[in-house]
Parts: structure tokens; C-alpha cells; sequence
């Protein structure tokens, strides 16, 4: 009964021949192959997790909008807040503006909102950037609060104030680019002015419009997110509908928490039940989808490039296989005059292949799980040995060192590939043992 996988374990057996060293060659190369399969999709699927995480733990998980100006949106709020498992609601106003800070310019994006309140307070709170407590060793403070109580206060993110050196407490000035248009309106009745007063009143009214608003910075944000963190601005609703010379009832529209955020689609569903026709509900996937379809395409075109490693590994295994074959001819021809069968011969030269695609699999795994523990830290060694930013935040777009995440799935499709492919590679040299006729196997010794 265990004929053919003591012969296999025995011509397995290291004797400190060539064969010995072609075998382990072989083991090595599915180890490599398996090794850097687990890497690289461990690392797709923990950027794809940092990027949900980011979106989930900052962004809204519902926005509803008309495609234009939303007027009236107080009624609207407070139906959609009657929907079961919606957490908090807020209008918003949204657009880019130019942002001064002592000369310094930039063109953020401002999102005027109503002061959160409840859990959705201590959210935005456990999202601010942290630094050093200079007063406590080891202790770290957090930089200023989410506070958008009043029109002159705003909460920027962490890359925007570095980029432009602001700190907790200064001022910063607001402009809004929707005035463009009209300074040019003003300035051409200006030209067509008849007396000195009509002109004189023109640049007044010009000096009203491009008058900036002035809001201290009372917190700095840390989102996880480097394209937000280095983007985004937080204000009252009142200040960015001043910018965008809103009335007190307009917003661009209405962002929605909800309980669970992997339920957006049942949600979602029972907000179309109320809302009115002219409205549309958009979920975090969808506002998100070229994203999130970028990394799965990404992640499946390495799984293939990388599963071609896999293959050519497997390759070892058949030209080692074969070799073994002919070396063994003369055993498998006096194996064969014993009364041994074709499939007894054939399984054991398929169980040599599997065992050693197991044993690559097997050590393939174990490297793997290695390289990813240490994973930070041989990015940064890398880093500085070869001046290269292996994942460059910047870039990527998400904070925290290299990510990673291993599911039991994507752990089983790897190694169950891999094993099949180490056994299909031995199957050939077995059939080729199998019907080997005996009288030409012992003739060729």
C-alpha cells in the first residue's frame, strides 16, 4: 500500500549527489515563486484595505445631490434623518478656493459643514494629528480641536500645513474664485462709466467682492489620506456659503453617516423610498469606484505576471523529474520485471513532485510570512541603502509604512495553484516512467 511513497521519500533522500542539489534548486524555485505571489497580493489587498479605511473613517458614506444648487435643504435633512441607520447628517458646501497665509498661496478645496455633534464629534476628534507633548516626555498631544463653531474658524489637514508652515491658532485668508467673473462684469461697466462717480462707486463695489474672509485655524487634521490631508479644509457652512455667494438655504448637498457602512446599498435604497425625483444618492463605492477598480485591476494583473514565476518553477520540477527518470531506468525496468504496475510507478515519481512542490510551497510560505512582518523594516533599509522610497506616501496616497493584509482565500488560491502546478509538472516524467518497457530499461544498464 505505501510502495510508491516509500520509493519516492527514499530517492528523496539527500545523498550528497548531483540530484541532491537539482532537487533543492527545484524547492527553491517554487519557494520563490510562492513566496513572492503571497508578497505582492498581501500588499495590494492591505493598499486596497488603507484606502476603504481612509474613505470609511473620514469621508461621507452617502452624499445626496442634485447635480446643481440645493435649495430648501432643511426640510430635506430632516426626512432623510427619520431613515433607520442614519448616524449624522450635514449639508455642505464644496468648491476650491485660494487659500493666503503670510504671502504664501494655494488652491484648496473647502468643505463648509455644520458643526458635528455627538459620536460624530469624537470622530472628526480621533482624526486630528498628533504631536509630541513638550511638557510630558513620550506623551502625545493632539493639535488643536475639530472646531468649525463660527464663521471664522476652519480645521486643516496635516499635509497643508506643513506644505505652508501653519500652526494651531494662526489666521489664514480665503478667497473665492467664483468673484472672477463678476471683478470682470464690474470692470467693464467701469470702462463704460460716464462720470468719475459711477467709477468711483464700480471700485468700491470690486474692493467688497475680492475682500477675503479670515478664519483661524483652531485643529489640524491627520486623515490617513495624503490627498485630503494636503487638500482639504473644514469650515462652517456659513463661511463657505459666503465664498460661494450661497444664500443661508443653498449647499451643494447633503452628506450622510450611516451605521454600517457595508450596508450603504440597503440604505441607500430606502432614501430613494423619500426623496424627491430630481435627487440621486451616491455611495461611498461609487464616488469611489475608479479607485477601487484601479487596485483590482492591479492586483489581478500581478497575481497572473507572478503566477508565470510560478509556472516556470514548476518547469525545475519537470526537467529534475525527468532527470531522476533516466537515471533510475534500470531500477524502475527491475521494478517492472517484479510485477510492479504501471500506476505504482507512475506514483512514484508524482509523489517526488509533489513533495517537492509541497516542501516549496511549505517554505514559499514560511518566507513570506517573514518578509511581511519585517516588511517596514526592509523598506526603510532599502530605502536607505539603494535612495529609493519603496512606497512613497505621496504617491500612494495613504500614510502608515507599507501595507498588508492576508486573507485565508487568497492564502488557499496561491498554494492550491501552486501545488497543482508542481504536480502537473511531475505527471509528464511520471507517465514516461510508467510505460518505460522493462526489457529496454534493463538492456540500456
Amino acid at each position: 500500500m505505501f510502495f510508491s511513497p516509500f520509493l519516492a521519500i527514499r530517492y528523496l533522500t539527500p545523498k550528497r549527489t548531483f540530484m541532491s542539489i537539482i532537487t533543492v534548486i527545484s524547492i527553491l524555485g517554487v519557494a520563490l515563486g510562492v513566496w513572492a505571489m503571497i508578497v505582492v497580493i498581501s500588499v495590494f489587498t492591505g493598499y486596497g484595505e488603507r484606502i476603504k479605511e481612509s474613505i470609511l473613517g473620514f469621508e461621507p458614506h452617502i452624499v445626496i445631490d442634485n447635480g446643481s444648487i440645493m435649495k430648501d435643504w432643511f426640510d430635506l435633512c430632516e426626512e432623510v434623518k427619520k431613515v433607520k441607520g442614519i448616524e449624522a447628517v450635514t449639508p455642505f458646501v464644496r468648491g476650491q478656493v485660494v487659500m493666503d497665509f503670510q504671502g504664501l498661496r494655494s488652491a484648496p478645496l473647502v468643505r463648509g459643514i455644520l458643526p458635528p455633534e455627538g459620536k460624530e464629534l469624537e470622530r472628526m476628534r480621533s482624526k486630528l494629528a498628533k504631536q509630541p507633548d513638550p511638557a510630558v516626555p513620550n506623551k502625545m498631544i493632539t493639535k488643536g480641536e475639530f472646531d468649525v463653531s463660527d464663521p471664522y474658524s476652519c480645521v486643516i489637514g496635516d499635509g497643508l500645513a506643513e506644505g505652508q508652515g501653519i500652526n494651531v491658532g494662526d489666521t489664514v485668508l480665503l478667497y473665492s474664485p467664483r468673484d472672477i467673473d463678476a471683478i470682470m462684469k464690474s470692470l467693464d461697466e467701469i470702462e463704460g462709466a460716464k462720470d468719475e462717480k459711477d467709477r468711483k462707486a464700480g471700485l468700491n463695489e470690486i474692493r467688497q467682492m475680492t475682500a477675503p474672509q479670515e478664519v483661524t485655524v483652531k485643529g489640524i487634521f491627520d486623515s490617513g489620506n495624503w490627498e485630503v490631508d494636503s487638500n482639504v479644509i473644514f469650515t462652517n457652512l456659513e463661511t463657505a456659503q459666503v465664498l460661494y455667494s450661497f444664500g443661508l438655504d443653498e449647499c451643494h448637498g447633503i452628506a450622510l453617516r450611516t451605521e454600517d457602512a457595508f450596508r450603504v446599498d440597503q440604505y441607500r435604497d430606502e432614501l430613494y423610498k423619500i426623496l424627491p425625483q430630481k435627487y440621486r444618492a451616491l455611495t461611498w463605492a461609487q464616488m469611489n469606484k475608479m479607485v477601487f477598480d484601479a487596485v483590482a485591476a492591479e492586483r489581478q494583473a500581478m497575481f497572473l505576471i507572478l503566477f508565470i514565476i510560478m509556472i516556470v518553477g514548476s518547469f525545475g520540477i519537470m526537467s529534475t523529474m525527468i532527470t531522476i527518470t533516466v537515471q533510475k531506468r534500470t531500477e524502475i525496468g527491475l521494478l517492472k520485471a517484479l510485477g510492479s504496475r504501471e500506476h505504482q510507478i507512475a506514483w512514484v515519481f508524482l509523489f517526488q513532485g509533489m513533495l517537492v512542490g509541497l516542501l516549496g510551497v511549505i517554505c514559499g510560505f514560511l518566507i513570506a510570512e517573514f518578509t511581511l512582518h519585517f516588511r517596514n523594516e526592509m523598506s526603510a533599509w532599502i530605502g536607505q541603502v539603494f535612495h529609493v522610497d519603496i512606497f512613497a506616501a505621496e504617491i500612494y496616497k495613504v500614510d502608515g509604512g507599507l501595507p498588508a493584509k492576508q486573507t485565508p482565500r487568497d492564502l488557499s488560491i496561491i498554494m492550491a495553484s501552486a501545488f497543482t502546478c508542481c504536480t502537473l509538472a511531475a505527471l509528464i516524467p511520471a507517465l514516461i516512467a510508467a510505460f518505460l518497457q522493462p526489457a529496454k530499461a534493463l538492456r540500456s544498464q
